[in-house]
């Protein structure tokens, strides 16, 4: 009898749902994500580089909740340049402020935390 109550108590912990450390909702629900975009303040501005090329650079997102270099090969793809992550910035080759903005909006960033420069 206790073999098979250990079982059941075994199904029924991992049938149970995992909770976020966070915000103690089931990981399915977790509004943490969310949470952290709304509070990040991003800035993209134009920087002009030697022989005056442009780049485009994205800082203020935070790199321990975003993963900066998934974003910025998103980024690369859908603006067809070329870029890196380095220091907590996302740096893309050329002026691609508005796109980079539609895109961070489409990500699910607030449009009023996004500030163009």
């Amino acid at each position: 009898m206790k073999l098979l109550y250990t079982a059941l108590t075994m199904l029924c912990l991992s049938v149970m749902a995992e909770v976020c450390s966070t915000c103690g909702l089931p990981k399915d629900l977790c509004v943490c994500g969310e949470i952290e975009k709304e509070q990040q303040r991003i800035r993209i501005r134009l920087e002009t580089r030697k022989f005056g090329r442009a780049n485009t650079i994205v800082d203020g997102m935070d790199e321990r909740n975003s993963n900066l270099a998934t974003l910025a090969q998103k980024l690369k793809t859908f603006c067809a340049c070329g870029g890196t992550s380095k220091n907590g910035q996302i740096m893309l080759q050329g002026d691609h402020r508005e796109r980079v903005r539609d895109f961070l909006v489409k990500m699910g960033y607030p449009e009023e935390n996004i500030e163009l420069q």
